[in-house]
Order: C-alpha cells, then structure tokens, then sequence
C-alpha cells in the first residue's frame, strides 16, 4: 500500500481492478457517475447519493469504488464518490463527509477508516433524516448512538467469520501444528481486531500464537514487523496477515529470507495481487472478500430506501477461501464471485 499522498495534489490514477481498466481520480478524491437507468429514467426521481470511502491507494477500495459506479451506471443513479488520501487519512476522510453532509444528497455511502472518525458528518446527516448506509467496516455503535444516527442497514464480511475461516485453513496447512504471528492493521481497529479473533478462535489447538503486531494495513510496514517476527522466532511455522497488502509484504519477507514455502501465509481480501501469488507459492490463502460486491450492494441499498424500503439491518458479504486448487477460477470471475450469493437490495428494487 502506498504511503499517504499530499492531500492538495491531485493526480487521476488508472488502476487495474481484476482485469479491467478503471478511471479514479485519487488524492482529490471525488469522482461522480451518473446515466440512465435500463428504462431510460433519470436518478432525480429519487435523487443523488453520496458514498465516502477509504483510501484509493489500496485496490480493496478501488474495486469498491468499481462496484459503486456500476451500479449506479446500470440504474441511472446520480452517485458522487469521494475517498481518503490514504487507508491511515481519519482526518482528511471525515472532513470529506462534513463537506458532503451539507448538500442536498438523499442517501450516503460510508466506508470508515475507524469506527468513530465519521461521527462528526454522520451526526450532520441524520440531523436532516437522510439514511445512511455503513459498507465494510461498521460505525462504532455507541458513537452512532451519541450522535443521534440510526444507520439504515450495514453491509460487509462478518471480519470474526473471515478470521475463523482462516485460522481452520491454518490448521489444513500446519496438520502438525506450529507456532504462528499474527500481523493486524491500525492497532484497535475493529475490523482488524474481529479477524485477529477469529483466527484465534478457529485456529487448532496444536497451532499456537507467539506474537501479534499492527502494521497500518501498509505492505512495507509489514515486511519490516515480519522480518523482525523471523528472526525472533526461527521456528515460525506461519503467518495470519488482516488483509493481503500485509500479506504480500510478509511474503517478500519470507522470500528474502529464503523461506518460501516454509512459512505459510493466509491473509484476508481477496486482490488480484494476492491470487497471483498464491499461484507463485508466495501465499498459501486467502479468505476472498468481494469488494465490488460491498460497493453495489452499498449503492443498491441507497436506491432501496430512497424508494422508502425497509432494509435489513445487517447483511453478510460473500467471502470464500481461495487456494492454489481455486485461484484460478477466482481469478478468472473477479471483481465477483465465482458462486451464486445472497442479495436481498436487488431484490428489493425489483
């Protein structure tokens, strides 16, 4: 992941997300999409949504971002999407928010970088009665509750399952057992923290924790805790990494030091990058979120309640665990599942 750019610097990026080419203008974080729906209606018959994610520097956000506009191209929804500089800019992102908070948007998107940075633009759209979708990492709900917002529905991966997913997958990799670190992100984010626990708790007996550290989400951040994880700990059997730019950054560090293959390595997202290397043997796992998912899920539950729809208060991503024997048919379906999955929003606008 890169380090956090200088917020006046504006620079139009064009990623690559799964395959497919895709424009985002990154640092100035703002880009909006908008058409006609397929009966040619146009989005101001409900009116505009505005979506507030985490930072384009991570291609977990870029395909989000992806799966947001496209659905709101496929429904003529009129969609403003403005993002963090960075995964780590709390601040830069919430004053996004509040400048959004303040114009006329029927419905917000929001993706936030901690469970309470948000607060202050999220207590300004619910003083209007505007609903809020919260996509992939939840609002901390007492801080929802003190500043007054009821959020309409949330959308993500159960982070505790993913983890416990993983830390089973472990178990299949290490049948006698080990000793393995475990690598989070922010230190006391809560989506880092429900995969750290899920892992713990579905990992076996026989498999045994030596060492947590948080590594900012950050790639280069990870290779420097992990190359330190290895040199105290010769006998690591493993690592557990809470998303997979961590996870390539362990797995640089596993090769720099000749270990490839001796220590394995799941982490959790499911990016092109990491399916790649799980074919190159760099990481053994990976519990596949669907990022594109979140986003268009995100964007229908918008278009739903602006229809006044009741929304269910909670609804589950899809994720699976991909493998060597699976990348490449992950590979082949991304930015979406390769399996059928559960979506009660497109329902809900039939």
């Amino acid at each position: 992941m890169a380090r956090a750019r200088t917020a006046a610097r504006q620079l139009v990026l064009v990623a690559t997300v799964g395959g497919l080419g895709l424009a985002l203008t990154a640092c100035g974080g703002s880009s909006t999409a908008s058409g006609s729906g397929s009966d040619g209606s146009s989005a101001a018959t409900t009116g505009k949504v505005a979506a507030v994610i985490k930072g384009l520097d991570n291609p977990f956000f870029q395909t989000m971002e992806k799966g947001i506009r496209d659905q709101a191209s496929a429904d003529g929804t009129d969609v403003t999407i403005q993002a963090a500089a960075a995964i780590t800019d709390t601040s830069g992102q919430a004053d996004k928010l509040t400048g959004l908070a303040g114009q006329d948007y029927k419905c917000f998107v929001v993706n936030p970088i901690s469970g309470t940075n948000l607060v202050q633009g999220i207590a300004q759209i619910a003083a209007k009665d505007v609903p809020i979708v919260n996509i992939d990492s939840p609002v901390e709900a007492d801080a929802a509750k003190a500043a007054g917002a009821k959020i309409a529905t949330y959308i993500g991966t159960d982070n505790n399952a993913a983890g416990q997913l993983a830390g089973k997958q472990m178990g299949t990799l290490l049948p006698d057992g080990g000793a393995v670190a475990l690598v989070g992100g922010i230190s006391g984010d809560v989506t880092s923290g429900a995969r750290l626990d899920g892992f713990t708790a579905g990992k076996p007996a026989n498999v045994s924790i030596v060492q947590t550290v948080a590594a900012d989400w950050d790639r280069q951040t990870a290779l420097t805790k992990a190359t330190d994880i290895m040199r105290a700990n010769p006998d690591l059997k493993g690592f557990f990494a809470a998303n997979d730019d961590m996870g390539l950054g362990i797995a640089r560090a596993i090769a720099n030091a000749g270990k490839t293959g001796q220590i394995k390595v799941i982490s959790v997202d499911g990016n092109k990058d990491a399916f790649e290397a799980i074919k190159s043997g760099g990481i053994d796992a990976v519990v596949a979120q669907f990022p594109y998912v979140v986003g268009k899920m995100g964007l229908e539950a918008c278009e739903a309640a602006m229809k006044g729809k009741t929304l269910p208060e909670k609804v589950d991503a899809p994720v699976q665990v991909v493998t060597k024997d699976t990348v490449d048919a992950a590979l082949s379906a991304a930015p979406k599942p390769g399996e059928a999955y559960d979506d009660p929003f497109a329902e809900l606008l039939k």
